[in-house]
């Protein structure tokens, strides 16, 4: 993979606590002129990102105090902050975790200088595609109603059934309008990632499961009425609710 050509840049923050690894990213990433920050733990962060605008975290899953899981499961209920997590932990249901609760990405230790480049690049280009994209089909759609929720497509805000606000990462916000155009019909996998422009290479194999998960939790936990995502086995998911549509 040719790594050499500078096609995404932006400003990444690096937490970690071993400072060598701290020092290896940073040096090597600002060889490729992205411009770097460096944290070593949690209580770090917010002062950071109130001061500098982040485009991509660099995050350390095993972290004094609060950990990583903690910081990327609050981080994704305040923004849409692309995260990838960095572990020592080999086992799968760390990295499930992670990826359940916000990261879009995550690397085992010892990893390679040029493959933390090449999924930091791919996941800038498919963040900032989502904001550059030409105008879809349904661009005169307002808004959609189902079940007493409201998702107002301008504002990219959901609201759910009591009137509160319930935040929405890119990719869960891309993933309800996948669902919301085609009620009541069977969505495969492949067709999810293909409407919902989410991460569909092989770094991550359940990423849409994952994603559908975060999603029917979030619009589940109201508790008005029967899930509104359903799983079809051996096929996909389905929205199982009326959809309105405001123009």
């Amino acid at each position: 993979m040719d790594t050499s050509a500078p096609d995404v840049m932006g400003r990444i923050l690096v937490v970690d606590d071993d400072p060598s690894m701290r020092e290896m990213i940073r040096d090597f990433l600002g060889d490729y002129d992205f411009d770097v920050s460096t944290a070593t733990n949690g209580a770090e962060i917010p002062e950071i990102l109130a001061r500098e605008h982040i485009d991509l975290l660099v995050l350390d899953l095993r972290l004094p105090g609060e950990d990583g899981i903690q910081i990327a499961r609050r981080l994704r209920e305040q923004s849409d902050l692309a995260i990838i997590v960095i572990t020592g932990r080999r086992e799968e249901a760390d990295r499930v975790m992670a990826l359940e609760l916000g990261a879009d990405d995550y690397l085992v230790k010892p990893f390679s200088p040029r493959e933390l480049l090449a999924r930091i690049r791919a996941l800038l280009r498919r963040s900032r595609a989502r904001v550059a994209e030409p105008p879809r089909r349904d661009t005169d759609i307002r808004a959609y109603r189902f079940a007493g929720w409201e998702l107002n497509i301008g504002l990219r805000r959901l609201t759910a059934p009591d009137g509160s606000t319930v935040a929405l990462s890119n990719g869960e916000f891309n993933l309800l309008v996948a669902f919301l155009g085609a009620p009541e019909r069977v969505l495969t996998r492949a067709r999810l990632l293909e409407l919902s422009r989410l991460h569909d290479d092989e770094v991550y194999d359940r990423s849409i499961d994952v994603q559908v998960g975060r999603l029917r939790r979030k619009l589940d936990a109201s508790g008005s009425g029967p899930p509104l995502i359903r799983t079809e086995r051996g096929a996909g998911y389905s929205f199982t609710a009326r959809v309105d549509v405001t123009r």
